[in-house]
């Protein structure tokens, strides 16, 4: 448990702040170019970032910070007390909660119904997949500022 701990903090730090680098760029720009491009082309785009992010290195960093993210949660409730267990136990919760939860019951919806309506979609897609992609920029970004103070009061 003694090295565990510390590579689950840094793994899940850096790893969360890799994903809401990737979070930042589509709610900063990436959307928006598209959206310039019209709607069929927008949607023909972003349908394809979606085959291709699930097939990409992104996945084992997605599913891996959440299981990380779920450890150290559990790890900082156990050691609530001990210096950095309330920044684990918060870390992990925000991201799991912020970042998967919310991408399986908002983003991955949007997308699918992207793929079945297409051009028709795109609006309303647009605004929706934004709103909760803002979130889970935000839910990453604490999370990985909370596993750097966990790792700070270590």
């Amino acid at each position: 448990m003694t090295l565990l701990v510390p590579v689950l903090l840094w793994f899940s730090a850096i790893g969360c702040g890799l994903i809401a680098g990737l979070y930042f760029a589509f709610s900063t720009f990436i959307l928006q170019a598209f959206d310039r491009l019209g709607p069929e082309r927008a949607a023909e785009a972003m349908n394809a970032i979606n085959v291709r992010i699930q097939r990409s290195l992104f996945m084992p960093l997605f599913l891996g910070t959440t299981l990380s993210g779920l450890a150290l949660a559990v790890i900082g409730l156990v050691h609530l007390r001990d210096p950095g267990g309330g920044a684990m136990l918060a870390g992990g919760a925000i991201h799991v909660l912020g970042m998967f939860v919310v991408t399986m019951v908002f983003n991955v919806p949007l997308n699918n119904a992207l793929v079945a309506r297409g051009t028709e979609a795109w609006p309303l897609y647009l605004r929706r997949w934004l709103l909760w992609n803002h979130i889970r920029t935000l839910a990453s970004t604490i999370a990985s500022a909370l596993f750097i103070v966990a790792i700070a009061a270590g």
